[in-house]
């Protein structure tokens, strides 16, 4: 499906009951809504799964001009309000989890609970980011694809799923030059640390222990400051829904319910 909402074409695709609690899945920067199989596969018969592409990737349209995280996470609650979904769980990985966490403290009344992956309330370094906006639009998407796995999994991860890494690769150096950037300076002006106390909603926060992006420190830092929340780690890197499917999909049918 395609979902028209301003600016942005968004494309969506839903999987099981819409009797079932509905969970919607944000994906990280660089992927696309494909990240998510081992979920779908395993977890349609409980959840009326939404997955989509973030606006500047996939099959979703890139706007020209820098994305703020306010875009992203206003791209959700129009895929909800198309859907006719008034209240949802979500899950969301890195710059999804930034997006879960926008959301929280804008439309709380949305949400019944969240689970917030790999991710932190500030990702990087701003000055780091606009480089990197800069370096894809003049040079592509391919000198990040080469380098992206070992940002992505472990060393041992790498060796064993050849296969898996190198089409997670093929897909990033396939995409938007101008949406991934454009998503870099959403993530370069994103800092939510000081609005974290605002969260109330149930919030879950999965932390990779072998994460080198977004580290379980960070995870850390945000359940301290938000008071109804939870820490969990994975044995895993940054895109640890791929990296642990089975441990993963545990923490959502444990933790994801109305």
């Amino acid at each position: 499906m395609q979902f028209q909402h301003n600016d942005v074409s968004l494309y969506v695709q839903t999987f099981g009951s819409q009797d079932n609690p509905a969970l919607i899945f944000s994906n990280s920067l660089g992927t696309t809504h494909q990240m998510w199989q081992p979920q779908i596969d395993a977890l349609q018969n409980d959840y009326f799964i939404i997955t989509y592409d973030t606006r500047g990737h996939g099959q979703s349209s890139a706007p020209n001009g820098a994305y703020t995280l306010a875009d992203l996470g206003g791209d959700v609650i129009a895929i909800l309000d198309a859907l006719h979904i008034k209240k949802a769980l979500f899950c969301g990985i890195s710059m999804g989890g930034l997006t879960g966490q926008w959301l929280a403290i804008h439309h709380p009344k949305r949400f019944y609970h969240m689970m917030l992956c790999n991710t932190a309330a500030k990702i990087g370094q701003k000055d780091a980011w606009q480089s990197r906006a800069d370096l894809v639009r003049k040079d592509g998407l391919a000198p990040i694809a080469e380098t992206a796995s070992e940002r992505w999994f472990t060393p041992d991860f790498i060796a064993t799923h050849p296969d898996m890494v190198q089409k997670l690769s093929n897909t990033l150096a396939k995409g938007s030059a101008e949406g991934y950037a454009s998503c870099c300076e959403a993530l370069a002006s994103a800092d939510l640390r000081e609005q974290l106390s605002q969260i109330s909603i149930p919030l879950t926060v999965v932390a990779g222990s072998a994460d080198p992006v977004t580290t379980v420190d960070d995870g850390k830092f945000m359940t301290d400051r938000i008071t109804n929340s939870t820490l969990v780690t994975i044995d895993a890197s940054h895109i640890s829904n791929i990296e642990q499917p089975e441990a993963f999909n545990q923490f959502i049918l444990q933790h994801l319910k109305c």
